[in-house]
């Protein structure tokens, strides 16, 4: 009788140890929750010994990891392309803006108005002063991309097409990276020097032949806006690495401020205005989302799903933007303007992949 009560009592320990493993609590979920009742359940529902466990990291025993990180993936990729959209749509607000402002009011109240949103995101997210060693780069992002390429972009907007100017324009992540191979001393390969040259000759041949067989003022713009806005691109990537790139447009805007608002008070006071509905988009565009909203979904977007990646959604924006010039302003593209840009397109994704 004994030794069938001591067989019972072992019986007991063997299923209740049993048990205990099978409600053991799992590693968290995403909600909070331990996975102690989803494992359970699976077990069940496949028809296992309910007292087998399923090793930890086993197939679904993880659940919401693999959603999760799809979901920051897709979040990152959709954040991205907001960026690149906002982007590509800066030529055609320009012109909208133009039909109402000269270009200097355009663009001084343009980085007014993108630093006061910059301004007022800083103070209300209280983010802190940066060190006075970067103030010297933020200097060089601001002369770059808050004043040089938006002045010299919109001054050859007067006279130039949209979609010229995109294709152009569409060099630009061959110039910084020519730019950041100066600045950072890399050394490229020599299929990313030959991708870049032929890159190079495709636009210069593009805007030669639409010119007549010369360059014109407006061109010169372009490739002079190119020069200034790799080398702001390139000095925002440096300041990137220590600080989040939304905070290094927000303060290159700031640092413009004082000289925007007075700008902005010169030229409106010598330039005729007239507020349309078109100048006031184009306007408010170029201000919130090209300069300053564009680029914090475009930066959140890269840290998402990292550079590469993100880069290969930019290599987009030329051919989109000559689609806006298309829908939006009613120009008519020359077969030369969309072979070009995919030329420039095939051009970036070698230079990226032989850097890669």
């Amino acid at each position: 009788m004994r030794a069938k009560n001591s067989a019972i009592a072992d019986s007991s320990v063997a299923v209740g140890t049993s048990r205990r493993q099978d409600t053991e609590p799992g590693p968290t979920t995403p909600g909070g929750g331990a996975g102690t009742a989803t494992r359970h359940t699976d077990t069940r529902s496949a028809g296992a010994d309910p007292a087998v466990t399923r090793p930890l990291g086993a197939g679904p025993a993880d659940p919401g990891a693999l959603p999760r990180g799809h979901r920051l993936r897709v979040g990152g990729t959709l954040q991205a392309a907001l960026g690149v959209t906002a982007f590509s749509l800066t030529f055609p607000a320009t012109a909208w803006g133009l039909e109402g402002f000269g270009p200097w009011s355009l663009v001084a109240v343009r980085s007014a108005l993108a630093a006061v949103i910059a301004g007022v995101c800083l103070l209300v997210l209280r983010v802190p002063l940066p060190g006075r060693r970067h103030w010297a780069g933020l200097a060089v992002v601001a002369a770059g991309v808050v004043l040089g390429f938006p002045m010299l972009t919109t001054l050859a907007l007067q006279t130039s097409t949209t979609a010229h100017a995109a294709v152009v324009v569409g060099l630009l992540p061959l110039t910084t990276a020519l730019c950041s191979a100066l600045r950072m001393g890399t050394r490229p390969s020599r299929t990313f020097w030959a991708a870049a040259l032929a890159g190079a000759a495709a636009v210069l041949a593009f805007t030669v032949t639409q010119s007549g067989g010369s360059l014109t003022t407006a061109d010169l713009y372009l490739f002079g806006a190119l020069l200034v806005c790799a080398a702001g691109y390139t000095e925002g990537g440096r300041l990137a690495r220590v600080m989040p790139g939304w905070q290094v447009i927000g303060w290159a805007l700031v640092l413009c401020l004082p000289l925007s608002v007075l700008g902005a008070l010169l030229a409106l006071s010598y330039e005729p205005t007239q507020l349309t509905a078109h100048s006031v988009a184009g306007l408010l565009w170029v201000a919130a989302g090209s300069q300053f909203l564009g680029l914090v979904v475009w930066y959140r977007g890269m840290a998402a799903i990292g550079i590469p990646k993100a880069s290969q959604l930019q290599l987009a924006q030329p051919l989109l933007t000559l689609v806006w010039s298309v829908l939006l302003l009613g120009e008519q593209l020359t077969p030369a303007a969309p072979l070009t840009a995919a030329a420039v397109l095939v051009c970036i994704a070698v230079t990226q992949r032989s850097s890669a």
